[in-house]
């Protein structure tokens, strides 16, 4: 049995007229004939009872018509299906990011996305970018928001397509009522004889190393007095007094009791969040989510100079 005789059933039984159910299937009405016919022998039963030019169904064609109206609606709805799949709009994605880029542009992206797509499964994981890396290239992550360079922080990390859609300064965070916290902007070298905290090298090196390397350009190695996983714990170990720390500019939409936060006065690099994928292992859902990403950040060439601490953050995507 093919569809195509379900089809010109239908017609038939709903027009109880060969040349209406002709004209609507658009075959001639012999070949129409023929396939009901056809339909009839395969089946082993007479479906309709044909009178001269009436057409009427029997008890066997009532029966069949209900359930090919079934059928015909299961058909197209997979036809719809199958459609939205191919252009994004249902299916399954799973985005991870870092617990600081989720104080960034995460949180607008996956909300524009799900208000676009809410056909879309979307889950939303945290991890460190090398956490993040060894996801993506084993299939548990489909895309995500890490920090580069990812060169060297996972084996097979060059399989991994990187663009970048934000960059920023870092900022100085400080316990509440700190003396520095007097200033509009803090010369980093005032924090020589402070106490640190910061995020573990194995879990952000990119992070780790530009901090050091910052304060030695300012004379002097960080006295580390902890460390700490998560932006949110870092920050609550700067809001208890047991250091400072040097942050990403999106940490100010952390607004955490007892933390501070100001500008560096002298120009900092800026650190960069970047969408990451598969190379070669594109889908319809997740071409949907990188260009809901491109219209939510402001599309832009980067400028040849850094800005300096305390300007807003620039938004940027380049390929």
């Amino acid at each position: 049995m093919e569809l195509r005789h379900v089809r010109y059933f239908v017609a038939v039984a709903e027009e109880l007229n060969f040349g209406r159910a002709a004209r609507r299937v658009h075959v001639a009405q012999p070949a129409l004939s023929k396939q009901v016919m056809a339909l009839e022998r395969e089946l082993g039963a007479r479906l309709l009872d044909r009178r001269g030019r009436r057409v009427e169904l029997t008890e066997a064609g009532r029966v069949f018509l209900e359930k090919a109206r079934i059928i015909l609606e299961e058909v197209q709805e997979a036809e719809r299906a199958t459609a939205r799949a191919g252009r994004g709009e249902v299916g399954r994605l799973t985005v991870g990011s870092t617990g600081m880029a989720l104080y960034g542009v995460v949180p607008k992206v996956v909300r524009s996305f799900r208000e676009r797509y809410p056909g879309v499964d979307l889950t939303l994981r945290e991890m460190c970018t090398r956490t993040m890396a060894e996801a993506l290239l084993g299939g548990r992550v489909d895309v995500g928001f890490l920090h580069p360079p990812v060169a060297g922080v996972a084996s097979g990390a060059g399989e991994l397509a990187l663009r970048t859609i934000l960059s920023e300064p870092l900022i100085t965070a400080l316990p509440e009522g700190h003396e520095l916290s007097r200033l509009s902007e803090v010369p980093l070298s005032l924090l020589a004889d402070e106490r640190f905290v910061l995020f573990p090298r194995e879990e952000g090196p990119e992070l780790h190393d530009r901090i050091i390397g910052m304060c030695r350009v300012s004379g002097f190695s960080p006295d580390v007095a902890d460390e700490a996983a998560s932006p949110q714990t870092a920050m609550g170990l700067v809001a208890a007094g047991l250091g400072v720390s040097l942050v990403w500019e999106c940490m100010r939409n952390l607004a955490r009791p007892g933390v501070v936060y100001r500008p560096l006065a002298e120009p900092t690099p800026l650190m960069s969040t970047a969408l990451a994928w598969r190379r070669n292992d594109p889908s319809p859902v997740f071409e949907a989510f990188l260009a809901v990403a491109a219209q939510v950040v402001e599309v832009k060439k980067p400028e040849a100079n850094p800005d300096v601490a305390g300007r807003p953050a620039r938004s940027v995507l380049v390929g």
